[in-house]
C-alpha cells in the first residue's frame, strides 16, 4: 500500500495527494471486516469441531544402518577408519531392531456409534490406529475398508457414549466463491480452523481414474488430510486430500475429494468392507477435434472406445472399437473421464441403455453392467491361432513403411500372435506420422474403422477416404503387446 500511495505521490498534485490519502485509507480499514469472511464461519465451526479427530498410526519398520567408509589398500589412513568402520558397525548393530514409526492425519465421525472416515493414504501400512477426539480421549480403530482409487478408508472405534457427528451435503451444489471451512490437524496441532472459499471444481491431478476434485484456498497443510471440507451450513462437502506446494505449507491451491465421489465409495466399504463398482470392459481415450472429423461428428465429445475387453460386458452388448460412447444410462458423457465415475456409481448387474455414435449415426444398446473388481481379476485374454504366413509387401503410405505380417516380423518386433493388420516396419523422420508418435513394430488394426489385413487394403482404405474428401485418416493402431488406440494422420 506505501509505495502505491508513493507512486500517487509523485504523479498528482497535493489536493489530489489528500483526496486519494482519504480514500486509500478508508480502503485500508475497511479491508480486514472484509477478509474476515461471512461471520457464519465460527457457528459452523462451534457446531462440528468435536466431530472432527485427529488419526494418530504406527507401524514396525526395520532399522537400516548407513554403509561403511572404504579406502584403497595401502592407504595411509585405512588403519584409522578400520577402528572408525569397527565401531560404526557396532553401533549399527545395537541399532538394527525395529523401530516404531508415527505419523498423524486427521478423519471425521459420521455415525454417532464411531464410524470415522479418513484418507486411505493417512492410515496405509500402518500396524495400529488410534482416533483422538477433540477433547483429547484417544480410542483405538479398527479398519473396515480402504480404497486406493479415490484415497478413502472407513475406519471403527467403540466409544462408551455417542459421538458428535456430521452430514454430508451436495458437492454438486457448490459454486465458485462460495465459501467453505476445513478443520483438521495441520502439523499435529490438532483442532485447526481455516476458511477459504471454492477456487474450482472437477479438478483433474492424474491420480486415479476418477479425478474430480474440489480445489479451494483455504489453507491446507500436513496433517490435514482426511479431515473434512464444510458448507456453511455445517454438511462436509469433500474430503481434503491433496496440496500443490513448492515448500510443503499452503500456498492456497488444496484439494478435496467431492461428498458426491465419496458417498458411494463409503456406503459400500460400510455394507461390504470393500467396493463394488461397475465396469463396462472397454479401453477408452479422449475425443479431439481431429477424431471427430475422421468420424463424422460435428463436435468433440464423447468416450472413444479404443479396445474391448473379451470377457467384459461392452462386447456381449454390442459395443465395437471405433465407437463413441455418448450418454450411459441416461448420463450426458461430454468427455472421457466422465464415463470411469459414471460406470463406477452404477449398480452391478444393472441393464442400462447406452448411446453411442458409430460411423456418424447414434445407435443404442443395452448392457448388464459387471463388477470391475471382478474384472480386474480375469485372466489374460484367450489368445486367438496365429495367422498363416503372408507375403512381405513393404507400401510408402503417408511417411509409414508397411508389411503384411509374417513370423519373422512377429520376432523382430516380438508381436503378439493375437496381434491382427499391417506392421508399420518404419517411419518417415518429420512425417505427419511421427508427430503422432506412431514407430516401428505398431500394427495398423483398422483404417476408418475398417479392418485391413494387408498393405494393398490398407492404401485402398486410404484412397477412399481422399475420395471421401476427409481431411484425416483414423488408425485403430496396436503395441506388440496387443494395447490400442486411436490415431489420426493427415492426408497429405
Amino acid at each position: 500500500m506505501a509505495g502505491f500511495s508513493t507512486q500517487v505521490a509523485r504523479l498528482c498534485r497535493p489536493a489530489i495527494i489528500a483526496v486519494a490519502t482519504a480514500v486509500l485509507l478508508s480502503a485500508t480499514l475497511a479491508e480486514p471486516a472484509a477478509a474476515r469472511g461471512p461471520d457464519s464461519i465460527a457457528d459452523v465451526a462451534e457446531q462440528v469441531i468435536d466431530a472432527v479427530v485427529n488419526i494418530s498410526t504406527s507401524q514396525t519398520v526395520d532399522a537400516k544402518g548407513g554403509p561403511s567408509l572404504q579406502l584403497p589398500p595401502g592407504s595411509p589412513f585405512e588403519e584409522l577408519f578400520e577402528e572408525f568402520n569397527r565401531n560404526r558397525r557396532g553401533d549399527q548393530n545395537r541399532e538394527r531392531s525395529p523401530r516404531r514409526v508415527n505419523s498423524l492425519g486427521s478423519g471425521f465421525i459420521i455415525d454417532p456409534q464411531g464410524i470415522v472416515v479418513t484418507n486411505n493414504h493417512v492410515i496405509s501400512e500402518a500396524d495400529e490406529i488410534n482416533v483422538i477426539l477433540n477433547d483429547g480421549t484417544k480410542l483405538k480403530a479398527e479398519l473396515i475398508g480402504k480404497d486406493q482409487k479415490t484415497d478413502l478408508a472407513l475406519l471403527r472405534v467403540k466409544p462408551e457414549k455417542p459421538l458428535k457427528a456430521v452430514k454430508f451435503g451436495d458437492s454438486d451444489k457448490l459454486r465458485l466463491g462460495e465459501w467453505v471451512v476445513a478443520i483438521g490437524n495441520p502439523f499435529s496441532f490438532g483442532g485447526s480452523v481455516t476458511a477459504g472459499i471454492v477456487s474450482g471444481r472437477n479438478r483433474e491431478l492424474n491420480s486415479g481414474p476418477y479425478d474430480n476434485y474440489i480445489q479451494t484456498d483455504a489453507a491446507i497443510n500436513r496433517g490435514n488430510s482426511g479431515g473434512p471440507l464444510f458448507n456453511l451450513n455445517g454438511e462436509v462437502i469433500g474430503i481434503n486430500t491433496a496440496i500443490i506446494s513448492p515448500s510443503g505449507g499452503s500456498i492456497g491451491i488444496g484439494f478435496a475429494v467431492p461428498s458426491k465421489t465419496a458417498l458411494p465409495v463409503i456406503e459400500q466399504l460400510r455394507e461390504y468392507r470393500e467396493t463394488r463398482r461397475g465396469w463396462l470392459g472397454v479401453r477408452i481415450q479422449q475425443v479431439n477435434d481431429e477424431i471427430a472429423e475422421s468420424l463424422g461428428m460435428k463436435q468433440a465429445h464423447g468416450a472413444l472406445v479404443a479396445g474391448i475387453d473379451e470377457k467384459g460386458p461392452a462386447k456381449p452388448g454390442g459395443i465395437e472399437p471405433g465407437d463413441v460412447i455418448v450418454k450411459f444410462d441416461g448420463h450426458d458423457i461430454k468427455e472421457m473421464r466422465d464415463l470411469p465415475r459414471v460406470v463406477a456409481d452404477t449398480p452391478v448387474g444393472k441393464d442400462v441403455e447406452v448411446v453411442i455414435v458409430r460411423k456418424g449415426k447414434e445407435e443404442t444398446h443395452t448392457i448388464k453392467v459387471g463388477r470391475l473388481e471382478e474384472g480386474e481379476k480375469q485372466a489374460a485374454l484367450t489368445k486367438d491361432q496365429p495367422p498363416a504366413e503372408e507375403k512381405s509387401a513393404v507400401k510408402r503410405v503417408l511417411g509409414l513403411d508397411l508389411a503384411n505380417i509374417s513370423d519373422d516380423l512377429r520376432k523382430r518386433f516380438k508381436i503378439k500372435d493375437t496381434v491382427k493388420g499391417v506392421v508399420i516396419t518404419g517411419v518417415e523422420g518429420g512425417s505427419a506420422a511421427a508427430e503422432r508418435r506412431l514407430a516401428a513394430g505398431d500394427v495398423i488394426v483398422e483404417v476408418s474403422q475398417e479392418a485391413v489385413s494387408d498393405a494393398a487394403d490398407l492404401q485402398k482404405r486410404i484412397d477412399q477416404a481422399k475420395k471421401d474428401g476427409r481431411r484425416s485418416v483414423l488408425f485403430l493402431v496396436a503395441s506388440a503387446d496387443g494395447d490400442t488406440r486411436w490415431v489420426t494422420v493427415p492426408l497429405q
